[in-house]
């Protein structure tokens, strides 16, 4: 993760995320994550992790090594800054599909990617059912032939495009499709984050208990 400022100056972060899908007749209800940070010293160790849940709200928790403690992080903050991110908590660990409402703008929409190839997509508006949300609309490019969000223009409760999200590669790990190289830019901050995979791996045989509070107080060994 490469964090920029408005003066362009850059911050380096190192992490590794880990997830378990949930649903009927998996392991978990619910799909779950945790994201651990290794390096730099300062934030090695600060942990993340979502319980996602099919008929209750998302469970959200932020490990701090320097407290050495668990916050519950409150639906409210959902749409806050993921520990001094472009990307919130929300775009990290899920949405809940039911906090939005949902339009077609355009079924026959077309997406560019960064190598110049154009690719058929749908044009998807989503608005938040919460009037008091920080980011209360999205405007969406799904790809069609891949079923991933590739761009995504983000606006604020006053109306505005303040933030911009663009997959910048996607790749076939495994038989799955990947965003390996994204993008999330604050217009009125100024900012940009950066986002590279360096390493992806499908079915290493995950279990609930690795997506345990205990195991996000254990960090980084």
């Amino acid at each position: 993760m490469t964090l920029v400022d408005r003066r362009g100056r850059t911050r380096e972060r190192a992490l590794v995320i880990t997830g378990l899908r949930g649903g009927p007749g998996r392991p978990v209800p619910g799909d779950r994550s945790l994201v651990r940070f290794t390096a730099p010293a300062d934030i090695r160790g600060t942990g993340f992790l979502v319980w996602e849940h099919r008929d209750a709200d998302d469970e959200r928790f932020l490990y701090l090594p320097a407290l050495g403690r668990v916050r519950r992080i409150a639906g409210s903050e959902a749409q806050e800054s993921f520990v001094g991110s472009d990307f919130t908590y929300e775009d990290i660990g899920g949405r809940e599909l039911d906090d939005y409402t949902y339009r077609l703008l355009d079924e026959d929409a077309v997406w560019e990617a960064p190598d110049g190839t154009r690719h058929p997509a749908w044009r998807l508006e989503s608005t938040s059912r919460d009037a008091n949300a920080r980011f209360t609309r999205i405007v969406s490019l799904v790809r069609k032939d891949v079923p991933i969000a590739v761009h995504a223009a983000i606006f604020n409760r006053r109306g505005e495009q303040q933030k911009t999200f663009d997959a910048r590669k996607i790749e076939r790990i495994d038989g799955v499709w990947t965003v390996t190289e994204m993008t999330m830019t604050d217009a009125l901050e100024g900012t940009r984050t950066d986002l590279r995979v360096d390493k992806a791996e499908y079915g290493v045989g995950l279990r609930p208990d690795d997506f345990s509070r205990v195991q996000l107080e254990r960090g980084i060994r």
